[in-house]
């Protein structure tokens, strides 16, 4: 039975009973000729019947309304927690289970003798210092050119739970955490420049925006062995 047929056997319901004991009954101008034999309405059957009916109202309009928040729990849409950022000019997103905190930017601590290419440095969160990666680098992206694509906006720090513990990666902005339908995720694909992007699981459009969606697990193993 729909919502709609539900509320409206309700009403019809509720209309079909006669509260007579707000009328002539104990409650109303005792006139009814039952009244002297009973006492009080509640003694009758009519008064009986009524509060039967009343509950059973009551119990079928919590039914209905069980029936509708699981048919809305039904029709909810599916979606994946994302937190989205900027490298340069390109708008990139990263689901939110890797990541750990948003920080403001902190000094990044050259190594020597390091190896890797990505690996910037260390940085300091919370007083322990965790390594510092180059996404820019990791992608394989083109460094930003300072100018036009500086806006006024104050860069972060991504801390990503990778697989041998936290990680900074830098970014030039992010614009916070948004949930994406996962039908619009399972639906981007690769193609023209982005057709050989590293660690990329495709492309969508979000608001205005071209966005990039990264491959959590793919990132992972590069962050690991840039870091081995």
């Amino acid at each position: 039975m729909s919502a709609l047929a539900a509320q409206s056997l309700i009403h019809s319901e509720a209309q079909a009973v006669d509260d007579c004991w707000n009328r002539i009954g104990i409650y109303g101008d005792k006139s009814c000729t039952l009244l002297p034999q009973h006492i009080h309405c509640r003694n009758c059957a009519v008064y009986s019947s009524a509060a039967t009916r009343l509950l059973d109202r009551y119990a079928f309009e919590h039914e209905s309304q069980e029936i509708q928040a699981s048919q809305g729990h039904e029709e909810k849409v599916a979606t994946c927690s994302l937190v989205i950022f900027r490298l340069g000019e390109e708008w990139l997103g990263l689901p939110t289970r890797c990541l750990d905190e948003v920080a403001p930017i902190q000094t990044i601590h050259s190594l020597p003798h390091q190896r890797s290419r990505a690996l910037r440095g260390v940085a300091n969160v919370r007083g322990t210092l965790v390594p510092c990666l180059s996404l820019v680098e990791l992608l394989g992206l083109d460094p930003a050119v300072p100018g036009a694509s500086s806006l006024r906006v104050m860069p972060r720090m991504l801390i990503v739970a990778a697989h041998g513990g936290a990680v900074v990666l830098p970014v030039d902005e992010v614009d916070g955490i948004h949930n994406i339908a996962e039908d619009e995720i399972s639906s981007a694909s690769l193609s023209g420049e982005h057709a050989s992007a590293k660690y990329t699981r495709g492309v969508l459009q979000w608001k205005t925006r071209s966005l990039r969606l990264l491959d959590e697990e793919q990132l992972l193993n590069a962050i690991t062995r840039s870091l081995t």
